[in-house]
C-alpha cells in the first residue's frame, strides 16, 4: 500500500488527483467546526449519548451531528437517495429503460437522485426540528426555517463535494467523505480508552484483548472484502470471413460480500427504530418496556439485529445482482459455463452460486456487527457498539481505493506488447 503511494505520488497527473482530494477533504473538515444556530447542544449531546438511531448518524457523519454542524446531516440523505432509487430502476421500467440508455440515462438518473437528497435532507431536518421540543433554543417558524436550511446546505454541498472527488480526484468521493469522518474519530476513541483506563473501567488485560480482537476483525474484514468465487466461461469458436473468433477461457468474480456496509447501516436503522421513538415519550410506559426489552445490547434486540442483517445482505444482493442478465450477455456472446447448458440452467447455477456466498457474508456482516456490543457488555459497558460498522467502512474504502490508485498506475505505465 505505501509502495502504491509512493509510485502514484511520482506520476504528475495523479499526483495532481491525490492533492485535489486532499484539498476537497480539507474543506470538509473546516466546515465541521461551523455550528448551526439556535441549536441547544447539552440537549443534543443528550439525545446521542443515549445511543438509538443518532449515535450511529454521529459516527458516519464524524461527530458533525452530536456538534450539529452544517455537516451535521453528513451524506445519509445522499446514500438513501441512492438506494431508492436503485429500488424504483427496478420497479418503474421507465426508469430502466433509462439506465439502459447508456451514459446520458445515467446522467438522468444521477440527476434524480440529487433532487431527491435534497428532498430528504429538508425532511430530515425538518422532523428532527419538529419533533424534539428543547433542541432548539428559541422555537420559531424562523429559528425553525434557518436550522433546516443551513442543514440542507450542507448535505447538498457536502453532496457536491463527494461528487467533484468521483470526477477529478482519487476514489469514490462519497466513501472517501465517511471514510475520513470515521477516522477523525479516532483520535478522541483512544482518549475514551485511555480514560476507561485511568478510571479503572478498562484494566490492561481487557486492553490488550480489546487490540486483539481489533486486529483479528481487520485481517478477517480484508480477507472475506477481497474474497472472491470465480466463475470459468468457455467462448466457443466461431469463423467470421477468414477469422477465427473466440476460443479462449475467462471467469467471472462473484464477490463473497457484495452488499458492502449497506446491510449493517439498514438493519442498524430499523433495530434502533424502538429506542428512537422512545425518545419521543419519555417517562411513559412504552420508554421504560424499550428500555427493559429493546434497548440496544437486549438479547431480543441483538437478535432482532442479526436477522435483519441477513436479510437485508440478501436484499441488497438481489438488487444489485441479476443472474439473468449476466447468462443472457455470456448466451450472446458464444460462452457457458463449463458443464453448465446457456440459458435458464445458468441463471439456476449462478442463482445458487451468489445464494451460498450470500448466506456466508450475511452472517460475516453479523457477527463483525454484534461481536462489538459483546465484548463492550464484557468490558463493563465500553461504548464501542458501531466499531464493527466503522471497521468494515474504513477497510472498505481504503481497499477499494488502492485498487484504483493500482488501476491508475497500470494505465500509465503499459506500454504494450510491441515494446
Amino acid at each position: 500500500m505505501l509502495s502504491t503511494l509512493r509510485d502514484a505520488w511520482r506520476v504528475p497527473d495523479i499526483r495532481k488527483k491525490i492533492i485535489f482530494t486532499l484539498v476537497i477533504l480539507m474543506i470538509y473538515r473546516l466546515g465541521s467546526f461551523i455550528p448551526v444556530p439556535y441549536i441547544d447542544a447539552q440537549q443534543l449531546s443528550t439525545l446521542v449519548n443515549n445511543g438509538g438511531i443518532f449515535g450511529l448518524f454521529d459516527i458516519i457523519s464524524g461527530g458533525n451531528f452530536g456538534n450539529f454542524t452544517i455537516f451535521a446531516m453528513g451524506i445519509t440523505p445522499y446514500i438513501n437517495a441512492s438506494i431508492i432509487m436503485n429500488l424504483l430502476v427496478f420497479a418503474i421500467p421507465a426508469l430502466e429503460n433509462l439506465q439502459k440508455e447508456g451514459e446520458e440515462g445515467r446522467k438522468k438518473i444521477a440527476q434524480y437522485t440529487r433532487y431527491l437528497t435534497i428532498a430528504l435532507a429538508i425532511i430530515q431536518a425538518l422532523g428532527m426540528s419538529l419533533s424534539y421540543q428543547d433542541l432548539l433554543i428559541e422555537k420559531t417558524p424562523f429559528t425553525v426555517f434557518v436550522v433546516v436550511l443551513v442543514v440542507t446546505a450542507g448535505t447538498t454541498l457536502l453532496m457536491y463535494l463527494g461528487e467533484q472527488i468521483t470526477e477529478y480526484g482519487i476514489g469514490n468521493g462519497i466513501s472517501l467523505i465517511i471514510f475520513i469522518s470515521i477516522v477523525s474519530r479516532i483520535p478522541s476513541a483512544i482518549a475514551n480508552i485511555y480514560n476507561y483506563v485511568q478510571v479503572g473501567t478498562l484494566n490492561i488485560v481487557s486492553l490488550l484483548l480489546l487490540i486483539i480482537f481489533i486486529v483479528v476483525a481487520t485481517i478477517a474484514v480484508v480477507f472475506v472484502t477481497e474474497g472472491q468465487r470465480k466463475i470459468p466461461i468457455q467462448y466457443a469458436k466461431r469463423v467470421v470471413g477468414r477469422k477465427m473468433y473466440g476460443g479462449q477461457s475467462t471467469h467471472i468474480p462473484l464477490r463473497v460480500n457484495m452488499a458492502g456496509v449497506i446491510p449493517i447501516i439498514f438493519a442498524s436503522s430499523l433495530t434502533l427504530l424502538p429506542a428512537t421513538l422512545a425518545n419521543f415519550f419519555p417517562n411513559t410506559a412504552f420508554s421504560q418496556w424499550v428500555s427493559t426489552y429493546l434497548g440496544w445490547g437486549q438479547p431480543l434486540t441483538t437478535i432482532i439485529y442479526v436477522i435483519l442483517t441477513v436479510a437485508f445482505t440478501y436484499f441488497y444482493t438481489a438488487v444489485t445482482f441479476n443472474p439473468y442478465d449476466i447468462a443472457d450477455n455470456i448466451k450472446k456472446q458464444g460462452g457457458y459455463v463449463p458443464g453448465i447448458r446457456p440459458g435458464k440452467p445458468t441463471v439456476e447455477y449462478f442463482t445458487k452460486i451468489m445464494n451460498r456466498l450470500t448466506l456466508f457474508g450475511g452472517f460475516f456482516l453479523a457477527v463483525i456487527a454484534v461481536i462489538p456490543i459483546i465484548v463492550g457488555a464484557f468490558m463493563g459497558g465500553v461504548n464501542i457498539q458501531f466499531g464493527g460498522t466503522s471497521l468494515l467502512i474504513v477497510v472498505g474504502v481504503a481497499l477499494e481505493t488502492v485498487k484504483q490508485l493500482e488501476s491508475e498506475l497500470t494505465m500509465r505505465n503499459y506500454q504494450g506488447f510491441l515494446k
